[in-house]
């Protein structure tokens, strides 16, 4: 089930809410459960099974957080102390430690299963073959099925026994509260991913009131434009040009331009509804986009985009790996390392995988060079440029359905091919509706401001506005044979 969706708008969103806001009388404990059922039915609507791989990840996360706050296995003995925030400092025991490798292994095994065994099996039998042993080659019929939104939720409940383990959160006694965040339908499938700390506290106190509704209504119909207005005709030129084979270069430049567009618009849509489900709940989110392609340099990109899963990698890995505290060569290695394993969270291909080694090598080079970059010296639009030019060249990788048909892309886009349909496609994608969602969609990119910060102080001609793209949306919605969402095969 998709926001974007008829189902969701009409059917499960005002029922969730109708009990939701009946129930807010009796306590914050009580609208946990709500969210718990309403999140399962929300996961498990496409494939019921997966929820039991969500219950289990969660029941053994709060296990060991319990375990870790009271620093015994024994917890029949210690159940009814209080539970208290560990000192940073303070030495951890056996018990301890053996319950933060619990949850740690479990979940990297989990997420490490369902999404890297194809690829594993594939990679392994790719080897062998160039290798001249075929003979060598696993054959197996067994196929792993991604459930939607592990590595969203594997982050997440990863977060919560890592701060309980630093001290940076007191663990959750009540499994309804942990299972509450895990299985928060706005952010569940696809973020923005939530750190515990940031959460904890409105898990357990949060207010509903008119002004969070009020602008969750907002964020939520805002974002629902973009998605319906903006990324879907996007995506539906970015499509077209792929599925092209050889296009000439301006083709293939309107292509990967879109494609950008539409990945954007596409994600920063559903964390702006998620922001704005959120806010309809009495739940704050932070913000997740900050008008990325706006930015004069890749470490300024990777400040803006995505910010839940940047500030992730930062605080559970690049910080753990060492960060800059080591010495400069060991801080160029950990940030490509960090962008590499980004590129490899986001699927199961050798094509993500150049394409974090591109911001890493990236991040790296900027660091090496400083305020001695060639950035410095040129203008402003054309630091931006350039650096969207740079995160364009990694979307083919990123976009692109193999590695071959990536390189072949770049060849289009640098003019190596020889097309013999451009006038065929250009009447695909040259239509009015297309350029005119096209010129719009970068006007909104680099001229607009975000929906944060337009939904901060609502007044009626701003009402009026979301109304009126919510109505046009809506409308949209039920013409629009192409809906689909980027994020969902992550």
């Amino acid at each position: 089930m998709v926001f974007s969706s008829y189902l969701f708008i009409f059917y499960f969103l005002p029922v969730a809410l109708a009990a939701y806001y009946l129930l807010a009388r009796a306590g914050n404990r009580t609208l946990n459960y709500s969210l718990i059922v309403f999140g399962y039915i929300f996961y498990g609507w496409a494939n019921p099974k997966f929820i039991f791989l969500m219950a289990a990840t969660t029941l053994v996360d709060w296990l060991a957080s319990v375990i870790i706050a009271h620093g015994t296995w024994k917890l029949w003995k210690v159940w009814h102390e209080p539970v208290v925030p560990l000192h940073r400092d303070a030495a951890r025991s056996r018990s301890q430690r053996w319950a933060i490798i619990l949850s740690i292994v479990s979940n990297l095994l989990s997420l490490g299963f369902f999404k890297y065994f194809n690829f594993g099996v594939e990679s392994y039998n790719a080897l062998v073959v160039a290798m001249g042993w075929p003979q060598a080659q696993w054959e197996t019929f067994f196929r792993v099925v991604l459930p939607l939104g592990i590595s969203f939720y594997t982050f997440q409940s990863l977060s919560y026994t890592i701060d309980v383990y630093r001290g940076d959160a007191k663990a959750m006694k009540h499994f309804g509260d942990f299972a509450c965040f895990v299985s928060m339908y706005p952010h569940l499938v696809a973020g923005p991913i939530l750190q515990f700390s940031f959460l904890a506290e409105q898990i357990e106190n949060r207010r509903l009131t008119m002004d969070k509704f009020a602008r969750g209504v907002a964020m939520l119909a805002l974002g629902f434009g973009k998605k319906i207005l903006l990324a879907n005709p996007c995506g539906k030129i970015a499509d077209t040009v792929f599925d092209a084979g050889s296009v000439h270069a301006l083709d293939a430049w309107y292509g990967i331009g879109a494609y950008a567009f539409q990945i954007y618009f596409d994600f920063s849509a559903y964390s702006d509804m998620a922001i704005g489900l959120g806010l309809m709940l009495g739940f704050v989110f932070a913000k997740n986009f900050d008008s990325p392609y706006k930015s004069q340099s890749i470490s300024e990109f990777w400040r803006r985009w995505h910010i839940s899963l940047s500030s992730w990698l930062r605080d559970y890995l690049y910080v753990p790996l060492g960060g800059n505290r080591h010495g400069e060569v060991r801080t160029y290695i950990n940030l490509f390392l960090v962008m590499l394993l980004g590129g490899l969270w986001h699927g199961a291909s050798f094509n993500f995988i150049i394409w974090g080694s591109i911001h890493g090598s990236w991040l790296a080079i900027e660091r090496v060079m400083g305020k001695k970059s060639f950035y410095a010296a040129l203008p402003a639009v054309c630091r931006t440029a350039i650096t969207f030019a740079v995160v364009c060249l990694a979307w083919v990788f990123f976009r692109a359905v193999d590695l071959p048909s990536a390189w072949h892309f770049l060849g289009n886009l640098f003019g190596t091919s020889n097309s013999q349909s451009a006038g065929l496609l250009m009447g695909l994608i040259g239509q009015p509706y297309y350029l005119l969602s096209f010129a719009v969609a970068g006007f909104s990119v680099w001229a607009m401001p975000q929906s944060w910060d337009i939904t901060r102080k609502l007044s009626w001609p701003k009402v009026a506005w979301v109304f009126l793209i919510l109505l046009v949306s809506l409308t949209l919605l039920f013409a629009q044979s192409y809906n689909p969402f980027i994020y969902f095969i992550f």
